[in-house]
């Protein structure tokens, strides 16, 4: 399977709705599904 490129525009938007939905109280793992990104994904990317 080829692995799929998010350009950094993409995820900026992308970290900003993460943003979103964790201030709505919505766990971690649900928002990594919404975004189809895995949880290490989600913790690289904020670093």
């Amino acid at each position: 399977m080829k692995r799929r490129h998010d350009t950094p525009e993409q995820i900026v938007r992308k970290l900003r709705e993460a943003d979103h939905l964790l201030g709505e109280g919505t766990p971690l793992v649900e928002v990594c599904q919404h975004l189809q990104v895995t949880e290490a994904t989600c913790y690289r990317w904020r670093h």
